[in-house]
């Protein structure tokens, strides 16, 4: 969508800004980490755990000491109180998000 029939604000300082709204999560990317869920100021995310089929339980990487979880991941939970800000994206290790801009109303 072009900038001229988009959401527009402006920053603090007067310069015009376009928000990016989360409108996708690849949840078979997503690694439930948290990172996003931690930044986003309007709720929009919800960590889901993975059903136990889903698991992959020979997984000999097991000794890995990270924050990392690989029985849980993200969902767009409250996509409509997105604000744009991107603070998912900027923090997503796996690029999880799509992002787009967003009609004026009629």
């Amino acid at each position: 969508m072009g900038a001229e029939n988009a959401i527009t604000g402006l920053t603090r300082g007067g310069t015009p800004w376009v928000p990016q709204f989360a409108v996708a999560l690849d949840e078979a990317k997503c690694i439930g980490c948290g990172r996003c869920y931690k930044v986003c100021p309007r709720d929009v995310l919800t960590i889901v755990q993975r059903a136990i089929d889903d698991i992959d339980l020979d997984d000999e990487d097991d000794d890995d000491e990270d924050d990392d979880s690989d029985n849980s991941f993200m969902t767009l939970s409250n996509p409509m109180d997105c604000i744009g800000c991107e603070a998912c994206s900027r923090v997503c290790p796996k690029a999880c998000f799509t992002h787009d801009t967003a009609a004026l109303a009629a």
